[in-house]
Formats: C-alpha cells, sequence, structure tokens
C-alpha cells in the first residue's frame, strides 16, 4: 500500500478542480473546514484525517466519473481543499517535531 503522501502526489483529477483546490489552500482551517466534511466534532490526527478524507474523495471521483445525478462539484474540491490543508500541516508538524 503506498503511503498518504503518495497517495496524494498521485492523484489526477481534472485541471479546474486542481486548480480550485491549489487556490483555496491557502485559506483552510482545519477546526472549520474539515467538522463538517468528516461530519464529527473530534477532529481526528492528520493522518487519519486523510485516510477518511482520501476515501471520501474516491467516492467523489467515481460519483463525478459515473456523471451521477447527486454529484456536486462544490463538495468535491472542499474534499481536495482538505486533502491538501491536511498534508501541508502533517508535512508541517513533522518538520517542527524533528
Amino acid at each position: 500500500m503506498l503511503d498518504l503522501q503518495t497517495r496524494i502526489a498521485t492523484l489526477k483529477r481534472p485541471a479546474l478542480l486542481a486548480r480550485a483546490a491549489r487556490f483555496g489552500v491557502d485559506d483552510y482551517r482545519r477546526d472549520i473546514h474539515l467538522r463538517p466534511i468528516l461530519k464529527t466534532e473530534r477532529l481526528p490526527r492528520h493522518a487519519a484525517a486523510l485516510m477518511q478524507l482520501l476515501e471520501l474523495e474516491a467516492e467523489q471521483e467515481s460519483t463525478r466519473k459515473g456523471r451521477a445525478g447527486d454529484y456536486r462539484p462544490a463538495r468535491h474540491v472542499a474534499v481536495l481543499i482538505a486533502i491538501l490543508g491536511e498534508a501541508q500541516l502533517m508535512r508541517a508538524t513533522s518538520l517542527h517535531s524533528v
């Protein structure tokens, strides 16, 4: 199984989704944005959050590719932003703990 950073680096999504996520990551605030995405009051650690987010994103991608009527691009972008934000926070945390 690939490590989290590799899984994130190998995500291939349409350019518009990827650009929107990169644009939004600067405003990502874990305590505000992650709770509604994961539908939880207690926030998990970064790695656990990333695992959950990657599962949610895979579901979003499957729904998008299946052209399902309930696909919401804004939700997909929010999940991608959270993935990028959590990855940045996890890297920053690991650099400070060394």
